[in-house]
């Protein structure tokens, strides 16, 4: 009867939401040492190949790029190409290299939101307060849109409900004659902003934004479904200036660009075209007058899409990211999920674009890779940021031509870099982890075994306690269904007993079942809740496991066990014997 409560505390909540496989993270965050990092140039060599075949192509005769790998703590791998096709009366740089300057496009969200975090963590704003505290002229009956009901929240993670352009975007623009595209004829009305592409790209200003957006109306409900929209990010550029009391531009290069050393970043065009990628950009669909975008000034829409920037600034910024994501502000992930996307591997978060598959480590393994990303696209311009933090790695792609070389590198980057990386990581744990201890008081009839692979990650085959198999006795109540394989996997809490110092390394256990052909699986077998802390003993979690590296001992608190690796070549065998044989 007591086992049978037991086993219900900690499993029937498992049973009823289904089985759990392959847990994220597997492993701890791994430091790219140059030893490490070494091991990737083969991968590096094969995409290089791979790229340089791509922009062979005619079709990319126009096309510059900038694309780099980097770490958390250096740049590991560039490759750069300069456009065979140049305008010659003014081409810009004549050399494509990693100082070269192009348009981020939307990747200046990210900055704008990082911005506001600062404010955050300052004191000076929050996240959960409506924009309508911190521009007041919101505050007007003349709204339709809710802005008490809109926070900073809503409008970073694209959760405002708010449409999606106020000067740009407009069919009236684009097309010489609208009414080829079945639209009734119309002309200007005097609601229409006097800006950008309404007036041959006049920089719009705070009250071209403010005035215009009296005219409208919501698209959804404020944190009811979230849709792109560039207007969210032009009002917390006036939230960060109003709150600051400095233009966009300055607290930004104050804040950001010189903190990181981003000497090649600006919002303001640069005074020469010595690093400038200026691409040759021919009329086409909807954009009628051909030309990039290097001289527009975006005036009010910079927050959202202004700042020029270079790929090796570009990984000093992802560097920063992978070290502070979860330090920039109180309550805080920078690149946790904050909404669904339409896609089931989507999301939205703060302002990533988040993707997440089980395809990439295929076959051995459908454990999810997450990216979190940031596209953007001016005419001339195609940009995309990408950070895996469970891998440490971030890769910056900067295309000035053509958009469709962007996803071609995105997909080499992503289907060659991350199976690399992940044989790369589990060598490593593999010597630092796997083997057999022995516990430090010989009197103790206790062992365990530690094993790796990319299926099963790094994961017990046998652990004795006191002479008890403590996976045959324990399984069920880890969270095993019955009658299904499973196994005991370790996986990284990314704590430390000693944060201070970053020693004594805490896992913690958990059962993990393992996929089978069955032809009754049920819809919700995938609906798998986290739970890692199934069971305590004496008030000691009894799944918690801590790697004391420097001393070379692994501790397991509710077992009141100190275990040492046996030397490399001694086996299993003679070890412990389990209770039943004695």
């Amino acid at each position: 009867m007591r086992k049978s409560i037991i086993s219900c505390l900690a499993t029937c909540a498992v049973s009823v939401l289904g089985k759990c496989y392959e847990p994220s993270p597997a492993f701890p965050v791994p430091s790219w040492t140059s030893n490490l990092a070494a091991k990737l140039r083969p991968t590096f060599d094969i995409i290089q190949e791979r790229i340089q075949e791509i922009v062979s192509e005619s079709k990319y005769d126009n096309t510059s790029y900038s694309v780099e790998v980097t770490s958390s703590t250096e740049t590991l791998w560039g490759s750069w190409h300069t456009a065979r096709n140049q305008n010659e009366t003014r081409p810009g740089t004549r050399h494509v290299d990693a100082s070269s300057q192009y348009r981020i496009a939307s990747i200046t969200k990210v900055f704008t939101v990082l911005a506001i975090l600062h404010q955050q963590k300052a004191g000076n704003l929050s996240l959960e307060a409506p924009v309508s505290q911190y521009i007041s002229a919101l505050n007007s009956p003349d709204y339709e849109l809710p802005w008490k009901d809109i926070t900073l929240r809503a409008l970073a993670s694209q959760l405002s409900g708010i449409p999606r352009e106020f000067a740009q975007g407009d069919i009236l623009n684009l097309v010489a004659d609208p009414t080829t595209l079945g639209l009734p004829p119309v002309s200007q009305e005097n609601n229409l902003p006097a800006c950008d592409e309404y007036n041959k790209y006049k920089p719009c200003n705070a009250s071209d934004l403010l005035s215009t957006l009296k005219n409208f109306s919501p698209l959804f409900a404020p944190n009811q479904k979230s849709t792109y929209s560039n207007v969210n990010f032009e009002l917390l550029g006036l939230v960060l200036e109003n709150v600051t009391g400095m233009p966009y531009e300055d607290y930004i290069t104050h804040a950001i660009f010189q903190p990181l050393n981003m000497t090649s970043s600006t919002l303001t065009t640069p005074p020469s075209d010595t690093h400038a990628v200026l691409p040759l950009v021919p009329p086409e669909g909807l954009y009628s007058e051909g030309g990039n975008y290097w001289d527009v000034d975006e005036g009010i829409q910079a927050p959202t899409g202004g700042i020029y920037s270079s790929s090796t600034d570009m990984s000093a910024f992802l560097r920063y990211i992978l070290t502070h994501y979860n330090a920039l502000a109180t309550g805080v992930n920078f690149l946790l999920p904050q909404s669904y996307g339409t896609g089931i591997h989507n999301a939205y978060g703060l302002p990533f674009e988040i993707f997440r598959t089980d395809t990439l480590l295929r076959p051995s393994t459908r454990r999810p890779v997450t990216f979190a990303t940031k596209s953007g696209g001016l005419p001339g311009y195609y940009s995309l940021i990408s950070l895996l933090d469970e891998y440490a790695l971030g890769f910056t792609i900067l295309v000035g031509g053509d958009a469709p070389l962007v996803p071609r590198i995105q997909s080499l980057l992503a289907e060659l870099l991350v199976p690399a990386a992940e044989q790369v990581i589990w060598n490593s744990i593999d010597k630092t982890y796997t083997g057999h201890y022995r516990p430090v008081s010989p009197s103790l009839n206790s062992s365990l075994s530690l094993k790796t692979s990319p299926a099963k990650g790094l994961h017990l085959s046998h652990f004795i306690s006191n002479s008890t198999d403590v996976l045959q006795a324990l399984g069920g109540e880890l969270g095993a269904a019955a009658g299904t394989p499973w196994h005991a996997q370790l996986i990284p809490t990314l704590l430390f007993e000693d944060e201070e110092n970053q020693q004594g390394e805490i896992w913690r256990v958990t059962a993990v079942n393992e996929r089978t052909e069955d032809a009754e699986a049920g819809v919700w077998d995938e609906h798998c809740v986290t739970d890692v802390d199934v069971l305590r003993y004496a008030g000691q979690p009894v799944t918690k496991v801590v790697f004391w590296h420097e001393k070379g001992v692994v501790e397991l608190p509710a077992f009141q066990l100190t275990l040492r690796r046996v030397p490399e070549g001694e086996g299993e065998e003679g070890l412990t014997v389990p209770k039943v044989d004695l």
